[in-house]
């Protein structure tokens, strides 16, 4: 009897989780993806609360995916790819803290593997990098209005490029 993979998780912060999800959702080897908050001091936060009332969480998209079909660093080079590392608290035309990178394990072995991406990808910069290298210590599942958005609203804001969608549908290699 074949033995199945067993998925793992990871949060990933890139700005407005609008577009990061809908770009997780085109990677092969995702197996699901939900928009939430994360790592901040309010317990089941609002999206208002959220936006205007500082309570220091980053707009996250919890990325399941099987690692057999898609490694980690593959993902986080992917991931890499839908950011500016070196924005601090800003992606494209949004800004404040709940916009801020940052990459939330839970499984402790995640992090040589994070640190290592991260290591790599400063070589490429001059600039400091700003994503934030974390243990999860919080998540909490946004609104069903903001989950899978720009598929139920098309024409919605995104920060992230269409081409850099039809990018991610792509193998890597």
């Amino acid at each position: 009897m074949e033995q199945q993979t067993a998925y793992r998780e990871i949060y990933l912060a890139g700005g407005c989780f609008w577009g990061t999800q809908r770009y997780f959702d085109c990677i092969r080897g995702v197996v699901s993806t939900e928009a939430g908050y994360a790592n901040g001091t309010t317990e089941h936060p609002t999206y208002e609360q959220v936006k205007y009332e500082g309570t220091g969480h980053a707009e996250t998209v919890k990325v399941t995916y099987d690692p057999e079909r898609l490694p980690l660093t593959e993902l986080l080079e992917r991931y890499f790819r839908a950011i500016d590392p070196t924005s601090v608290n800003r992606q494209g035309g949004d800004s404040g803290i709940q916009y801020r990178t940052g990459i939330y394990y839970t499984a402790p072995e995640d992090r040589a593997v994070i640190e290592g991406a991260l290591a790599k990808l400063q070589e490429r910069y001059d600039a400091p990098l700003a994503v934030e290298a974390l243990p999860l210590s919080n998540y909490y599942t946004a609104e069903e209005y903001h989950q899978k958005y720009l598929e139920k609203n098309p024409q919605g804001y995104c920060h992230i490029s269409p081409a850099l969608f039809a990018e991610a549908a792509k193998p890597l290699r």
